[in-house]
């Protein structure tokens, strides 16, 4: 996890520079009810009565998935392979606990049928042609979101974001991710307000990194057998907001 995450770190760093040349060279001036728990009843996840669902295929949620034309003031990047990791490659020292790891790391869910990832980097609003050193540091501390589609047949959705809800619960007081050959000790799993999909759950993650509290926000919603997984992260080390911009895109766009 600690190797995903300063991955990850480095990749925004890149993307956040390629930004102060792109966006904030030209003067881009473009800006971009839950409780933390799902807002269907305590069964809704495991006992749907809805019919079994037919996984989308990888083209199909390409299609779905938010793009650049559907996010002003954000660039979006089509995932790269450096950034995904393999869910076997990460694991917990809670087995409940999993599920949000995978969330956590660019990952759906389960057992997904098919997926798709974009990144989505938070564009800092400048003003006149060239950035300020001080802008430059405010790009590299941009919110970046990481967005993994998963599609899943049968139940497979529900079934995905029941056992999430089940790590939000057991996992609050904290657990360890081991990936890369390292652990990395997660010590605050909080409950956020998030409203998306036809359930929708949000935290607030807080790691140990190297002694210092490292805060990421995970959102996770179900639009019939999608599930759609955000984790937002900053080289500053703290999102204050969930990102609310990300998550309407992608629910318009899932319709």
């Amino acid at each position: 996890m600690r190797t995903f995450t300063r991955s990850t770190a480095v990749a925004v760093t890149a993307a956040s520079l390629a930004l102060l040349v792109s966006a904030c060279g030209s003067g881009d001036k473009d800006a971009g009810k839950g409780t933390g728990k799902d807002s269907a009843s305590p069964s809704a996840s495991a006992t749907s009565s809805a019919p079994a669902a037919k996984a989308l295929s990888a083209a199909e949620l390409e299609k779905l998935i938010v793009e650049q034309t559907d996010l002003p003031g954000h660039q979006v990047q089509k995932a790269k392979p450096a950034d995904l990791v393999k869910s076997e490659a990460v694991s917990t020292d809670k087995a409940s606990c999993k599920p949000l790891a995978d969330a956590m790391s660019f990952l759906s869910t389960g057992n997904p049928a098919a997926t798709a990832n974009r990144k989505v980097i938070e564009v800092p609003k400048t003003e006149g042609a060239t950035a300020s050193p001080q802008e430059a540091l405010g790009a590299l501390s941009a919110p970046v979101t990481s967005v993994a589609l998963g599609s899943y047949d049968g139940q497979g959705a529900q079934e995905a974001f029941a056992s999430l809800k089940t790590a939000g619960t057991d996992c609050a007081g904290g657990f360890t991710v081991i990936g890369g050959g390292e652990k990395t000790k997660v010590t605050k799993v909080a409950p956020e307000t998030v409203s998306a999909g036809e359930e929708s759950l949000a935290w607030t993650v807080t790691t140990d990194m190297d002694g210092e509290p490292f805060v990421t926000k995970v959102v996770v919603f179900r639009k019939g057998g999608t599930l759609a997984s955000f984790s937002t992260l900053s080289l500053g080390g703290t999102v204050k907001a969930l990102p609310k911009a990300v998550i309407d895109a992608q629910a318009a766009k899932l319709g």
